[in-house]
């Protein structure tokens, strides 16, 4: 069992900025069970730069719920799943920051698929998500939004688990699972 993410903050400091998007989709290693997606008030202000990256701006989120608002639901969708992104590191350490500010510990075991893909589809120039869903023609409905971005991060990952499975080791998905 996976849950699918993808965020979109304030910056690059999970330290310092906040969730301004976020996007899940629950997968039970055939095709997506659940989803679940929405606007964070990040309380602060967004960065232009990250506005013209994302599209996202203060009006938009000035009325979003706050993080605390979603987390239930975040604990509650991911619980008892592999928490898997694309640079997974990226968006664990912002939710997990995020739920250190409301003392909360959230632990998920996590999988990336960069790092998947880097082992399961050799020789791509870039492992951007971008650019690998490019390559492998997966398209992206909202670049830089959570939604379209964990969309095509969903599409991926069932690629990598075909790919995983034609290795022909009859582990494979514990295997899978360990990455």
């Amino acid at each position: 069992m996976f849950a699918i993410i993808d965020i979109e903050t304030t910056g690059h400091s999970y330290k310092y900025g906040k969730i301004t998007e976020i996007a899940l989709y629950q997968h039970n290693g055939q095709e997506v069970t659940n989803s679940f997606s929405t606007l964070i008030n990040p309380e602060m202000d967004i960065p232009y730069f990250i506005t013209e990256l994302t599209g996202i701006d203060n009006e938009m989120v000035k009325n979003a719920p706050k993080f605390y608002e979603v987390a239930k639901t975040i604990v509650e969708l991911t619980q008892g799943r592999t928490f898997v992104a694309h640079n997974a590191s990226f968006d664990y350490k912002f939710i997990k920051e995020e739920f250190n500010k409301l003392g909360y510990n959230y632990h998920r075991k996590t999988m990336c698929t960069v790092k998947l893909s880097r082992k399961l589809l050799p020789g791509h120039r870039s492992y951007s998500l971008g650019k690998l869903c490019s390559d492998l023609e997966i398209e992206i409905n909202g670049r830089h939004r959570a939604e379209g971005d964990a969309l095509a991060t969903v599409k991926l990952f069932e690629i990598l688990l075909k790919k995983n499975e034609l290795i022909g080791d009859p582990k494979a998905a514990d295997n899978f699972k360990l990455f």
